[in-house]
């Protein structure tokens, strides 16, 4: 399956592009929810979020709805991964599992300075538990250094089953082939002035690319970043081409 979503659910310039000028504030996950079909929480990587949120999102949403879950600054900025091993486990027990069937990848973003090395990153991805309970846990990174353009490391993601995000962006290594039984992307050029986002051009490549990885496992494709104000434009605008 092909889920497209966006990063969040609030963000104040959406009142002016997305949600309705009558919808309660309080419904703004159950109104987005219905319009893609992923988001990925951002708020966890900032602070602990209470399983009783976890619980509560889970409950707003649709049966066949699916989040990305961010890890927290602490489990993936360090000087050395391999003493995150505590703040990993605090994250997992903070009842990220009351997402239940709901709980898609979790995502880990790399701090732009963090260099490949290839002991660090074997004992790092030690570290990501399997499972949750008894539900499979999938992983994705996202690496920001050029020294990451490494086949040494796409072959130690394959080993691990642990799928590098695919960025495009401005500032970030682009790596597009798929490391796991999943792939996960995040498109980050949006613009203003275009009100799908994207061009349509554009949104037609990634819809082919999203397709050749579906071929093998799901596939998770947000629009965060960029022009956010068209974000949630461009997921709609790529589930019609999709979905034609």
């Amino acid at each position: 399956m092909i889920r497209v979503g966006i990063g969040g659910w609030s963000y104040d310039p959406w009142w002016e592009t997305f949600y309705p000028a009558d919808l309660p504030k309080a419904k703004e996950l159950e109104y987005a929810s219905r319009q893609v079909t992923a988001i990925e929480i951002n708020a966890t990587f900032y602070r602990t979020q209470s399983a009783a949120s976890f619980k509560k999102w889970a409950a707003s949403t649709p049966d066949d709805f699916m989040f990305s879950v961010k890890a927290p600054r602490a489990a993936v900025q360090r000087k050395d991964l391999r003493e995150a091993a505590q703040s990993i486990e605090w994250f997992f027990n903070s009842g990220v599992g009351e997402l239940g069937a709901k709980l898609g990848p979790i995502f880990w973003q790399m701090a732009p300075y963090k260099k490949f090395d290839a002991d660090e990153m074997q004992a790092y991805f030690a570290l990501l538990p399997k499972k949750l309970g008894k539900r499979a846990l999938r992983h994705a990174i996202e690496v920001r250094h050029d020294s990451f353009m490494s086949d040494d490391f796409k072959a130690l993601a394959r080993e691990n089953n642990i799928a590098v995000v695919t960025v495009e962006s401005e500032k970030h290594p682009l790596i597009v082939e798929p490391t796991a039984d999943f792939a996960y992307a995040r498109l980050e050029l949006t613009q203003a002035g275009e009100p799908t986002g994207y061009p349509k051009a554009a949104l037609k490549k990634w819809a082919k690319t999203a397709r050749d990885w579906d071929k093998s496992g799901d596939v998770f494709l947000y629009f965060i970043s960029g022009a956010k104000e068209r974000n949630p434009a461009a997921a709609q605008a790529m589930l019609e081409i999709l979905q034609a």
